[in-house]
């Protein structure tokens, strides 16, 4: 098999996956080396395809669809993290990044890629287990994210619940 049908399969069994998929399992699956796949994975993100690398392995992500996606402005202590991102997934939106605005360096950002509390939940153990700070820290917690929902009836339920918590600072 070459480097191309390789990557069309790899392609193919990250989109038909229902968990993250490790570049080792792939190596062993197509008998070849990790290198090979990490090296496989950047030419298919190269060439578009939307794979994003996980703590568990890759994921190819799929469209919203249609849904519409919105900017919040929140701000919350390192506490506050789980209560905010459940406030969004309970009332039927996805986290799709975070967004702090550094006095130096401009705009930088993370992708996250949540849509449920096992994801939440997922996101704040990898956190807590490697001890790594959140990107709020740089800005005294101010914070944005892009939220994914269906329609603006769920935004603004969404933003009801932040507001009640005291997270949401602006739409």
């Amino acid at each position: 098999m070459n480097g191309e049908e390789r990557r069309v399969l790899i392609l193919n069994e990250l989109s038909a996956a229902k968990a993250p998929i490790s570049a080792t399992t792939l190596a062993k699956k197509f008998s070849v080396t990790r290198q090979i796949i990490v090296a496989d994975i950047a030419l298919l993100r190269a060439s578009g395809s939307l794979i994003r690398a996980e703590h568990k392995g890759y994921v190819f992500e799929k469209p919203y669809g249609s849904a519409i996606q919105k900017r919040i402005v929140c701000t919350h202590d390192k506490d506050g993290i789980r209560e905010e991102l459940y406030a969004v997934v309970d009332n039927g939106g996805a986290v799709l990044d975070v967004v702090v605005e550094h006095s130096l360096y401009g705009a930088i950002s993370a992708q996250l890629g949540i849509s449920t509390r096992y994801g939440v939940d997922e996101f704040i153990s990898r956190a807590e287990s490697t001890g790594a700070s959140q990107l709020s820290d740089l800005t005294g917690g101010i914070h944005i994210h892009t939220i994914a929902v269906n329609d603006e009836e769920t935004f603004a339920r969404i933003c009801a619940k932040l507001d009640e918590l005291g997270i949401l600072v602006e739409t």
